[in-house]
């Protein structure tokens, strides 16, 4: 009988490659396919279905299915010891459905299905585990992504005005339109939610408590990039309006927020996840510059490095005895050598060190908007991630790979499992060879970059500086510990993603808790229940126990009556 996960990735790997074919067809042809399904007729009005099959979805759903092949197969050794390890695949499979869903719709309502469909299974998979605080990062996941999906209702509401819900007909001429800036704003706030830009980032970090395959394939080049695809569709209608500069400022802060807060984590996973969303920031920054393309490119090239990154994060925390504090390990390029070269290929790709994945994309990038007319604030955070990256990647390398074996004396830390490693070279390939074959493909003419040699030297300059300062500052954080707490407030300042978890959570819902709590002392077991049903009560019981006296003792009520009249009578008449 052939395992599941085995089954799932080459049925997985034969679309991935169908759809990249399918991809290079379009792009040599140029042509795309608007496929309209008539589900329903009624009179006048009729239900479509329609689908978008271009370049840009066929290269888009080859990445999501190539990695989700590879993450379910690795899930094979690495969820071996799960009891529900089919039911695992199945919200795996689900996850890539409703991905293929999203990346297909041109029509915001059947979008919508794709979104929810995303939302639901990540939900699902980030609570997999079952305990409360798997249960907490799962609800502050679902209800940050409620912002974006109520967006997207008023979004389709708002689309009336067009005639129709298919965007791709007018996202061009939607600067025309009455409602197009309430529309875009509306549009641009639900890809903020899904690809946890400032204020919505504290879910993103949190949602590391789903199994590590799941923050390969979800968290890191999937569901978080839908986002940035979906902006990407809309790009056309962002020119020129407010909500593109507010984007530019918010995903700038978010790049240099995340780069900072990785430099404070000692979580393996939430480290990498800060670098994913440091890199959401760099998309969504070049997106509200107006270069789609670039952002296309970033997305695909970073789905292939950090995928390739969290699986070797996962195959470490597997052999360590599932400790995930980075000052747990160390050496580990030693037991683990395998697993180490892919760690820092990934590292390097993610740095952008030239001819791996990430350069062709983030070097395009910083060159880009250094030579667009940006802001000053906009261009130092561009210059402060970027070195931060560097540091909070030299800082991981130093505590993991390098130096003393800092666990305990029974571990059995190796590269034996075949499943698990299978992919990560699967993976590698694509982190070294992935970004020279997108630039080929993707940009058949080159962008025309000129500028300075300061500015064209710049990324380099801020990036060797970063990593020497995070080799320095973890040189002094090894031998004088103390030390950080001089500053302790900017630490915990910088290492708390600006307190950003704190007010999704405690402070979003402490007002709501408070005034709740009022209201039930003050209202309803108070003056509502003083005036409402005990009051009644009180007053019904109260009045039939006098009536209750009357109607016992009628004969001496009746003589006492008598008697009172007489008296009020004598009185009148004296």
């Amino acid at each position: 009988m052939v395992s599941m996960y085995l089954s799932s990735m080459l049925f997985l790997v034969s679309g991935s490659l169908s759809c990249l074919m399918l991809s290079l067809m379009c792009l040599k042809s140029g042509q795309a396919w608007f496929i309209e399904w008539e589900l329903l007729s009624l009179n006048s009005s009729s239900i479509v279905m329609t689908l978008i099959l271009d370049w840009m979805s066929f290269m888009f759903l080859g990445f999501v299915m190539f990695i989700s092949s590879m993450v379910l197969y690795y899930s094979g050794e690495y969820m071996s010891g799960d009891n529900n390890m089919n039911r695992f695949m199945y919200l795996v499979l689900a996850f890539v459905m409703s991905m293929g869903f999203l990346i297909i719709s041109p029509n915001l309502v059947s979008i919508l299905l794709g979104w929810d469909g995303l939302g639901l299974v990540s939900y699902a998979l980030v609570i997999y585990y079952q305990n409360e605080k798997s249960a907490n990062a799962g609800m502050l996941t679902a209800l940050s992504n409620r912002v974006g999906d109520v967006a997207i209702l008023l979004a389709i509401s708002l689309f009336f005005s067009c005639g129709g819900w298919n965007f791709l007909f007018y996202v061009d001429n939607m600067p025309s339109m009455n409602v197009s800036g309430l529309l875009c704003g509306l549009v641009v706030l639900a890809a903020m939610t899904k690809s946890a830009q400032i204020p919505f980032s504290a879910w993103l970090p949190a949602a590391m408590a789903a199994p590590t395959p799941v923050s390969a394939l979800v968290h890191s080049s999937t569901l978080v990039t839908a986002g940035v695809y979906l902006l990407i569709r809309f790009s056309p209608a962002l020119e020129g309006r407010l909500s593109q500069s507010v984007l530019l400022l918010l995903s700038s802060l978010t790049m240099f927020m995340a780069g900072l807060g990785a430099n404070f984590e000692y979580d393996l996973k939430k480290i990498i996840a800060l670098s994913t969303l440091s890199q959401l920031g760099v998309m969504m920054s070049i997106l509200s510059l107006g270069y789609a393309d670039l952002a296309f490119f970033h997305l695909l090239a970073h789905a292939l490095f950090k995928a390739l990154l969290f699986m070797c994060a996962g195959a470490v925390i597997h052999s360590v005895k599932d400790y995930q504090d980075i000052r747990m390990m160390g050496g580990l390029v030693y037991h683990m050598p395998l697993t180490g070269m892919c760690m820092n290929l990934a590292n390097l790709a993610l740095c952008g060190t030239p001819f791996l994945a990430g350069f062709y994309s983030k070097d395009m990038i910083l060159e880009v908007a250094f030579m667009s007319s940006i802001n000053m604030v906009s261009f130092l955070l561009y210059a402060l991630a970027t070195g931060l990256t560097v540091c909070y990647t030299m800082r991981l390398v130093y505590y993991t790979l390098s130096g003393d074996f800092n666990l305990g004396n029974l571990y059995s830390v190796s590269d034996e499992g075949k499943i698990m490693t299978n992919p990560m070279i699967g993976l590698s390939i694509g982190a070294v060879f992935g970004g020279a074959s997108l630039a080929w493909l993707i940009f058949p003419c080159p962008y025309m970059i000129c500028m300075s040699p300061f500015f064209k030297m710049l990324a380099l300059i801020v990036s060797i500086i970063g990593g020497i300062v995070g080799y320095m500052l973890n040189l002094n954080a090894v031998n004088y510990k103390l030390n950080s707490l001089n500053g302790y407030e900017f630490v915990v300042f910088g290492g708390s993603m600006w307190f950003m978890p704190f007010l999704s959570t405690y402070g979003v819902s402490k007002g709501f808790l408070s005034s709740g709590e009022t209201y039930q002392k003050v209202g309803d077991m108070g003056w509502s229940e003083y005036y409402g049903g005990q009051g009644i009560y009180s007053f019904i019981m109260t009045s039939s126990k006098n009536l209750q006296v009357l109607q016992d003792n009628n004969m001496k009520v009746y003589m006492l009556s008598f008697l009172l009249w007489v008296i009020v009578l004598v009185f009148i008449v004296i």
